[in-house]
């Protein structure tokens, strides 16, 4: 059994929302704790009689409503005061740690475990919650060494236990903000105004969901439509007709997690078949499904809605169709989330992935302030002791093991590069 099954409904919940279904903030705390673990207990603010029930006062006006397991109301409640008043937020607990974690993906966990089993002082830093897009997937089927899978959560929640075990630290609920030089070193520095300095930096921040170009659907996110497959949204979609745009295997786990509540899943897949872009095991799987449609050839290239999501325009095969819909989650790729490591002077690619190692050359100007007789290591970026791994380095795979691979070989390089400043 999963030590997080996203899906069961805690018998104690520790923490009480209050909130409307369409609000983006109220969602935010639901994926917040869902993805961490912590169990519960949504109330729609339209339930009358259980708000009535809850003599929330003059907070009612205020939502979403967080109540805590010591009795804290916070009102208007945000996903940092939650995380405050839950306990997860803590300050690093050194001055300067060997290795600073940026995300707390497959590849940074990899890293985070690997460092610290060394004897390296790190810390990892991660904006939600451990186990990045991969720590939202309801079963990865085709890791090395797991017969029968492993839920992207277990996976996650076991990789944090190991690296704290071994003594790294683990930041959560706050994102990356910049990151400037000191000497040979680094400074991180956090959104909440917390400074990390390491002597050596591993950007493994990953990927955030690509926009979908629709009008109006900005205006419609937490109201129907939603950026991935948060697992606290599933139980919430029972009897729902929901669509999924994507074609890849995020696209597909999300299907399978969707079609134990849903009445109607569909998958809308712009390419002609998803033998390109899907895991083999995964788009079988779907065949199998009978509340599961998939259409390729499709696009979403309209909206219909009053204050939640009504309907889907569709295009496909060159005809416009109309498709009731209750939910769409957007599952189409990544754009890297390297703002704060931009701000560093770290080269990327035309895309915004990182360059990294022998990548560098692609960039005609990458190496121009390099100040080391040696190239670039394999994972180095052009900032020396700067490193990057992932779905957020240019050139890499996208997939979950081969994350974990370049997280662990990182930190032989960072062991080369302390080596060389000194220390080691």
């Amino acid at each position: 059994m999963s030590m997080i099954d996203y899906d069961a409904k805690p018998v104690t919940p520790q923490v009480l929302i209050v909130g409307q279904r369409s609000s983006s903030e109220g969602y935010g705390i639901r994926d917040f704790l869902s993805r961490n673990g912590i169990p519960y207990e949504w109330v729609d603010a339209d339930d009358a009689a259980q708000v009535e029930a809850l003599e929330l006062g003059g907070d009612v006006d205020r939502l979403p409503v967080c109540v805590l397991p010591d009795g804290v109301r916070l009102a208007p409640a945000s996903l940092e005061d939650v995380a405050a008043g839950l306990g997860m937020v803590s300050p690093p607990s050194l001055s300067e740690y060997d290795l600073a974690i940026m995300g707390a993906g497959p590849a940074g966990l990899a890293a985070a475990v690997y460092a610290a089993s060394e004897g390296l002082r790190a810390v990892a830093i991660e904006s939600v919650a451990p186990g990045g897009q991969a720590g939202t997937t309801s079963m990865i089927e085709n890791y090395l060494g797991f017969p029968q899978g492993i839920s992207g959560g277990e996976l996650a929640t076991r990789a944090t236990a190991q690296a704290r075990r071994f003594g790294a630290e683990v930041l959560l609920a706050r994102r990356l903000a910049d990151i400037t030089r000191d000497g040979p070193s680094y400074v991180a520095h956090l959104s909440d105004s917390t400074a990390v300095r390491s002597r050596a930096v591993l950007v493994a921040s990953g990927v955030d969901w690509r926009r979908l170009e629709v009008p109006g659907i900005e205006e419609l996110l937490g109201s129907g439509v939603y950026y991935g497959a948060g697992p606290s949204e599933a139980v919430t979609c029972r009897g729902c007709r929901v669509a999924i745009v994507g074609g890849g295997n995020s696209a597909g786990q999300a299907v399978i997690r969707f079609s134990r509540y849903a009445a109607q899943v569909t998958l809308l897949v712009r390419g002609g078949s998803l033998d390109a872009s899907m895991s083999q095991y995964l788009s079988r799987q779907l065949k199998g499904l009978g509340n599961v449609e998939v259409r390729t050839s499709t696009e979403v290239v309209g909206l219909e809605s009053d204050s939640h999501l009504r309907a889907l325009m569709l295009s496909s095969g060159g005809a416009a169709v109309r498709m009731p819909a209750d939910a769409l989650f957007v599952c189409i790729g990544g754009v890297p989330r390297t703002q704060g490591a931009a701000r560093a002077g770290v080269a990327l690619d035309g895309a915004g992935y990182v360059h990294t190692g022998t990548g560098l050359s692609s960039s005609a100007w990458a190496l121009d302030g390099w100040p080391l007789s040696r190239p670039p290591l394999p994972l180095e970026t052009n900032l020396p002791g700067l490193f990057a791994a992932g779905d957020v380095r240019s050139g890499s795979i996208k997939r979950c093991a081969a994350a974990i691979g370049e997280g662990s070989m990182a930190v032989a390089l960072v062991h080369q590069r302390l080596a060389e400043i000194g220390g080691e």
